[in-house]
């Protein structure tokens, strides 16, 4: 991967986190923890991984993309409009009246995104679902999940983890979110997933586990997912929640309250001081 291409994802990546900020910041309400550790991920995805059309959100070969950790709506918003799925200036509606952008994602009102979701656990049984019928009609796009590790508490996941190794899934990938921490606390505290690893290797998943905040990991992992055969594979990236913004990172607090006035022009500089320092 070239040094180019990695420094125009953390920009992009960098960019994206400032507009979670400022949509929540705005609206007074979200999920920014969740929503910043995710960044990395998301922006490797859409700006390099996936094979998307954004003039064309439901072209049948596309590769398809499933927030089942539907609170951190934020990052996929930021995401999709930087791709050119609708304006950039829309996002500064997040969870207003009337606006596309609700507090979860939702499929029937706005471009790119492919399932609603916030019920935590169902968002993985979905991508299952959409994997099994690009192999029934033998189509060649991708699917992947985002799941979050307080999320993998959740029984369907597991459920869903057994048909897709059953089936094979090969052209599926999840993708955990392992920030280690969820609303009411450290997971280990609330309801210990480890060891996380072992458990989606033994439900039959080729698993690989990285820095979610290295691109060239992130890519790697992909790249090796892609090279799977009969089976689906399951990234685990451990990332730190609030990434990218001093205060909020390892902060519990953060994982669905907005920052104020002042909190948010704090953040904004610090990640604006991150692109100058990088450049």
């Amino acid at each position: 991967m070239e040094e180019a291409k990695l420094q125009e994802l953390a920009r992009k990546a960098n960019t994206i986190r400032q507009h979670i900020i400022r949509m929540v910041g705005e609206a007074k309400s979200g999920h920014p923890g969740g929503s910043l550790s995710a960044a990395d991920i998301v922006t490797t995805l859409y700006f390099h991984e996936m094979r998307i059309r954004p003039e064309e959100p439901q072209w049948p070969d596309r590769d398809r993309f499933v927030l089942s950790k539907g609170h951190a709506a934020p990052v996929l918003y930021a995401a999709l409009a930087e791709k050119g799925f609708f304006p950039v200036d829309e996002l500064h509606t997040l969870r207003k009246i009337n606006s596309r952008l609700q507090g979860h994602p939702s499929m029937k009102h706005l471009p790119g995104v492919e399932m609603s979701t916030g019920s935590l656990g169902q968002g993985l049984s979905t991508a299952v679902g959409m994997a099994l019928a690009g192999k029934i009609d033998r189509k060649d796009f991708r699917v992947y999940a985002l799941l979050g590790d307080g999320e993998i508490q959740e029984g369907q996941i597991w459920e869903a983890a057994m048909a897709a190794a059953h089936y094979k899934l090969d052209n599926l990938v999840g993708i955990l979110d392992h920030n280690g921490l969820q609303i009411d606390g450290p997971t280990c505290e609330v309801m210990s997933p480890e060891p996380v690893a072992d458990k989606w290797q033994a439900f039959g998943w080729h698993v690989v586990v990285i820095d979610g905040h290295d691109f060239k990991q992130i890519i790697s992992a992909l790249q090796e997912a892609r090279r799977v055969k009969g089976k689906p594979a399951m990234i685990i990236a451990n990332t730190v929640k609030g990434k990218g913004v001093s205060f909020m990172e390892y902060e519990v607090g953060w994982h669905g309250s907005a920052p104020d006035a002042e909190q948010v022009q704090q953040a904004l500089a610090e990640l604006q001081g991150e692109v100058e320092q990088n450049e």
